[in-house]
């Protein structure tokens, strides 16, 4: 396959790309500058009431603490897509597994199960998808001054197949910088990426910037809203894209939350629409028995 040159640096996905990343920052300090000490938080529940699942799903960012020590949490769904460039319609089946070993670090295994690609012309692709491997670390949790601050790092295991072109076939790197901060019912989660994904054109690897800013917010007890504008430049052979998410969220209990909603592209090379639904659960708490 021939070589892809670089766009240069005023090509306006580019352009609009390092815009969204600095309006991101920009608002992050502007949310957690020292006068936003003064909002309201929530106090926080009993041990035994708090946090048994904190879904990472369906948001492309996630939250910089997660579930409590021992739990193992579980989350699958299924993702739509349409008029990609290229693409009329991809659809996917992701699923992780999510184990807090402690209050600071967290193990996680994510999986595309089932792939599927719908081509012009009527040329469909199916198959498995690509697995992650990764680790999450707490560097300070969250206080009523401070947003909860964390690092983490992912590496992709390419397990679907280059041929179909379900996957590049290359091993990827994903290096994370997660912060959150509660306001009242409303929660802020903003994740900042560094990709350093292997090149499907030649040797070596290919970088590129991503981001996502999120907002959750509980309406009642049970049910949630979130939204989130998410982001990626340019990589290799994949263009720059920036996202549109809304969702609504209903906890059924502790153990189990759906969600679904519906997601757009808002520049030229972003499918123009899709879809998002699924479920957390709460496997099972593992230190459980060591408690007792």
């Amino acid at each position: 396959m021939p070589a892809i040159d670089t766009p240069p640096s005023d090509y306006p996905v580019e352009r609009n790309m390092k815009t969204f990343l600095a309006t991101l920052f920009a608002l992050v300090i502007l949310l957690f500058r020292p006068a936003a000490a003064n909002a309201q938080t929530t106090p926080s529940a009993s041990n035994d009431e708090q946090d048994f699942v904190v879904p990472a799903r369906p948001t492309f960012s996630n939250p910089a603490e997660f579930q409590r020590p021992g739990v193992l949490q579980l989350e699958y769904g299924y993702n739509a897509n349409f008029h990609a460039p290229g693409v009329s319609v991809a659809q996917d089946t992701p699923l992780a597994l999510r184990f807090a070993a402690s209050s600071r670090f967290l193990l996680e295994l994510d999986s595309d199960l089932v792939i599927s690609q719908s081509l012009p012309g009527g040329v469909r692709a199916t198959g498995f998808g690509d697995m992650q491997l990764g680790t999450q670390g707490v560097l300070e949790h969250e206080s009523e001054s401070r947003p909860g601050i964390a690092l983490a790092y992912y590496i992709k295991l390419p397990t679907a197949s280059s041929s179909k072109g379900l996957g590049s076939g290359r091993v990827d790197h994903n290096f994370i910088a997660l912060v959150s901060k509660k306001f009242g019912q409303t929660v802020v989660d903003l994740n900042a990426i560094y990709l350093l994904a292997g090149s499907a054109i030649e040797r070596g690897h290919a970088s590129s910037a991503q981001g996502a800013l999120a907002f959750s917010h509980n309406l009642t007890r049970r049910t949630g809203v979130q939204g989130e504008i998410s982001g990626f430049s340019r990589n290799d052979l994949q263009p720059g894209a920036v996202f549109g998410l809304g969702v609504v969220t209903y906890q059924v209990n502790r153990r189990l939350v759906f969600d679904g909603g519906a997601r757009f592209g808002i520049n030229h090379d972003a499918p123009r629409a899709g879809l998002v639904a699924g479920l957390t659960v709460g496997v099972s708490d593992l230190y459980r028995k060591n408690k007792n």
